[in-house]
């Protein structure tokens, strides 16, 4: 048996009142809170560690213990929460309805074209860092499992989480690169076998 308790639920068990906030309110102060970094453990010290320390039961006691340990800590997090609105406040007022849409257009044509066909990217990259050529692979090239060539060398882009065991059944012609998709962009894992080879282009 499973039970579930929401957050306004354990609230409501503790006999803990929840502060109101007006609609998107909350929204924008987490989001301030993210840029600011205002509650940040070197800010407010490591919470999770702080309460497993504390030594009393009712929240009376764990606001005075924590005051005791933390004297400014609401302090300068309101402060750099506050100076972020005020930051993001400016940004507000220089948005308008085609900024909006070059933003859309931007995430909904733009990145989604990267995000899916950045083979090109890859091959491009890691030719230059060879000082080679590169070429993207035909439909029938394709068929064979070659997503391109590096000089004339055949390769396979496979993300790193691709398990070459589990999938014998692919025919693979060439060499295999492998590709991380990370928050920032992508990390290219290149085989020393195929290194190697590449040098000697």
């Amino acid at each position: 048996m499973e039970l579930k308790l929401k957050t306004e639920e354990i609230r409501e068990l503790l006999e803990i009142e929840s502060p109101e906030f007006p609609k998107y309110v909350t929204q924008i102060l987490n989001l301030a809170n993210q840029n600011a970094q205002g509650t940040r453990p070197k800010v407010v010290g490591q919470m999770s560690e702080l309460i497993n320390k504390f030594p009393g039961k009712t929240l009376e006691e764990w606001e005075k213990w924590y005051m005791e340990k933390y004297p400014d800590s609401i302090d300068k997090a309101t402060e750099k929460i506050s100076e972020m609105i005020n930051n993001l406040k400016k940004a507000m007022e220089k948005i308008d309805e085609s900024m909006v849409r070059r933003w859309v257009k931007d995430l909904v044509i733009v990145k989604t074209f990267i995000g899916l066909k950045f083979q090109k990217a890859i091959l491009k990259k890691v030719a230059e860092t060879f000082e080679a050529s590169y070429k993207l692979s035909t439909p029938d090239e394709e068929g064979r499992g070659i997503d391109g060539y590096i000089g004339d060398i055949p390769v396979s882009l496979k993300p790193i989480t691709y398990n070459i065991e589990k999938n014998l059944s692919e025919n693979l012609e060439g060499y295999i690169i492998y590709y991380e998709k990370q928050k920032k962009g992508l990390k290219i894992i290149i085989p020393d076998e195929l290194k190697e080879r590449l040098n000697n282009l």
